[in-house]
């Protein structure tokens, strides 16, 4: 994974009314922490954060951070947002080490067709969207992929099922579904409905016969 460069400033005044001067300015307040070091108030150009945050890693690209000089390899813990406006109000960056492991969210995206499901009017319920992966920082991965093209009804894909790429693994328990095959309700019920209608034929048929029987008897 490739790093990025984002420059941050320091001597930030901390505080809502400094806060929102900054935000105001096209800045974002934001922290840095890590690796036994104090945390450092500090902050970063709205564009350049936003640039450098819708890449195919997203929130897990790997930024140096150049602070007045000198260049600290982090990650994005958190990012706190306006509640309404969704205006990103604050990030919390972590310093990593490159040679040491980390511990990510990735994205877990679904591949494949599922025909065996779709046959029967089913559908896949993705339960897992993110997994939490350790990771070198080098290494980590954009995306999970998993194939549920032989996913058929009744069955999951469990997270210990799904292959991790080389240096990854996970501590989620390998017994957690990721997706599941069902049946809709609405399926369900038309299936019922056709079987009801199915038997109610079968006794129709099987009533018949023995009327035929009496009629032939009396004549």
């Amino acid at each position: 994974m490739d790093e990025l460069l984002l420059t941050a400033s320091l001597g930030r005044e901390t505080g809502t009314r400094a806060s929102r001067r900054l935000r105001a300015e096209g800045k974002v307040p934001a922290v840095v922490y890590g690796l036994g070091e104090d945390p450092v108030a500090i902050s970063v150009d709205w564009p350049a954060l936003r640039k450098a945050l819708t890449t195919d890693a997203g929130l897990n690209a790997l930024i140096q951070l150049d602070i007045d000089g000198t260049r600290q390899l982090s990650i994005v813990k958190e990012i706190q947002r306006h509640p309404v406006r969704r205006d990103v109000t604050h990030v919390d960056f972590i310093r990593i080490d490159a040679n040491a492991s980390v511990t990510v969210d990735v994205p877990v995206v679904l591949v494949g067709e599922a025909r065996e499901v779709t046959q029967v009017s089913g559908m896949v319920d993705q339960a897992l969207f993110m997994l939490s992966i350790n990771s070198k920082p080098d290494a980590i991965p954009t995306e999970i992929t998993v194939d549920i093209s032989e996913l058929v009804v009744g069955e999951s894909i469990k997270v210990g099922e799904v292959p991790l790429p080389d240096g990854v693994t996970t501590d989620v328990d390998p017994e957690d579904a990721i997706a599941s095959a069902l049946v809709t309700r609405s399926t369900l019920e038309a299936m019922r409905a056709e079987e009801e209608a199915e038997a109610a034929e079968g006794e129709e048929g099987a009533a018949a016969p023995a009327e035929d029987a009496g009629d032939d008897g009396d004549s």
